[in-house]
């Protein structure tokens, strides 16, 4: 792991702020690891917020919800932050922001009681979680309620919230907002998933959230379970799922095999609260914390954003622009994606917004790989990146497999430690693509 220059400083002491809800949004089709869904609306429908919109019938995915109120437009192919075009559902937003409840003194449909929440059974908890459309907040997007039921037994559960990409705060500002409803969220996990033990990994460049999850840790008494609060390093990749397991537990995750078989399941604390938000509230999932930084803007912040909203939305929010930026970045400027149009809406997935200037964006010559090996010692799972980058150049991919390149996690350190410059990240998704065919 490395240790990287950190950007959070023009966003971390940031309280959330809320964006106006725009007047059309995007809802691709398409924001989740899995099975792509089919819309249940057609055009000229009228939807409300928190309606479910899309589904299909496959056991990987999970279900969409309207995050607006108003008229659906089209149902057409748009631009998305990964896969660049997927079909997705146009809604125009009627301004009224009607929910399914019939209360307007709620913010969606009826809250439950204390009550009713400590009668529900792990398979109630996995159901409404489902029923929510909860997949992982940190950027996988892997469908929450398949987690949480791990077709082998565990016995710990780990809460990443570790935040390391160097320009995110949208975790960090949840966690010191959000403190208590986060932990109600662990609880249930927990309780789902049946285990004691449970962890909370967190970064040291991170001391108020840590001093506030170890005070409300200590006060709480009254739990089944005790939530140990571990401080980790600040070096990148630190919030890998296998990098937690490792650096907490001490438990090596094997090449091919996945955290449930060495008996953990990971949770992000953005996860966290959308399934507390999704039990206790019955809300869906239909908005986020959205971090929007970079030297280009005035005006840095932390956003709960709807999903379906444009990029552009976010960006005049924190604007006006000092320059015009070179590179805008989804994501992390490690392991996010730079988009070509500015019309891409914010997904599930969404963890951030960068923008990036000339100097910084600067495209460097590739140039010939050395032999230095620094790819090989930053490799946060023990990969050779230059053997699996020759191999993908040559289009050598049953090379490319026996160099185990469908374990790299796609982090983006072997670029950033490369002396010549070497497309290494970006060789290696090409050969898990193959490769996975």
């Amino acid at each position: 792991m490395v240790k990287l220059i950190e950007n959070k400083h023009t966003t971390e002491h940031l309280p959330i702020e809320t964006l106006p809800i725009c007047g059309c949004v995007t809802i691709p089709l398409s924001q989740h690891l899995g099975k792509i869904c089919l819309s249940l609306v057609k055009p000229g429908e009228t939807v409300l917020r928190g309606q479910k919109i899309a589904e299909v019938q496959a056991h990987v995915y999970a279900p969409i919800h309207a995050p607006v109120s108003g008229k659906v437009v089209s149902v057409q192919e748009a631009p998305h932050p990964v896969l660049g075009q997927c079909k997705a559902i146009i809604i125009e937003s009627d301004g009224l922001d009607k929910s399914l409840t019939p209360n307007p003194c709620l913010p969606d449909r009826q809250a439950k009681t204390q009550e009713e929440i400590e009668s529900l059974n792990p398979e109630q908890i996995r159901a409404q979680v489902f029923e929510a459309g909860i997949v992982g907040m940190g950027g996988a997007g892997f469908p929450t309620h398949i987690k949480l039921n791990p077709p082998k037994p565990v016995d710990t559960l780990i809460i990443n919230a570790a935040e390391c990409e160097p320009y995110l705060t949208c975790d960090y500002r949840l966690m010191l907002e959000k403190t208590e409803e986060i932990f109600q969220g662990i609880e249930l996990l927990r309780r789902c998933l049946g285990v004691q033990n449970v962890y909370i990994g967190i970064e040291d460049n991170k001391p108020e959230a840590i001093k506030k999850f170890k005070t409300l840790n200590s006060c709480l008494s009254d739990r089944q379970a005790e939530f140990k609060v571990r401080v980790l390093r600040s070096e990148y990749p630190q919030g890998g799922e296998r990098q937690l397991i490792k650096n907490i537990l001490g438990r090596e995750v094997p090449s091919a095999k996945l955290p449930f078989d060495v008996g953990v399941v990971v949770h992000n604390v953005g996860t966290c609260f959308a399934v507390y938000e999704a039990i206790y509230k019955n809300k869906p999932l239909y908005e986020r914390v959205v971090t929007v930084t970079g030297s280009c803007l005035s005006a840095p912040k932390n956003l709960w954003v709807r999903l379906g909203t444009p990029i552009k939305e976010l960006i005049d929010f924190c604007g006006p622009v000092r320059e015009e930026p070179a590179k805008i970045v989804m994501g992390g400027p490690m392991m996010g994606i730079a988009q070509y149009t500015l019309d891409v809406p914010v997904i599930k997935t969404t963890t951030g917004v960068v923008l990036f200037n000339g100097k910084e964006a600067k495209v460097f010559e590739e140039e010939f790989c050395i032999r230095c090996g620094a790819c090989v010692r930053a490799c946060p799972a023990g990969l050779m990146p230059c053997l699996i980058n020759l191999a993908s150049e040559k289009g050598k991919w049953i090379e490319a497999q026996a160099y185990s390149a469908l374990d790299c996690i796609e982090c983006g350190l072997c670029n950033y430690v490369c002396p010549a410059n070497r497309r290494l990240t970006q060789s290696i998704k090409r050969a898990k693509l193959e490769v996975g065919k």
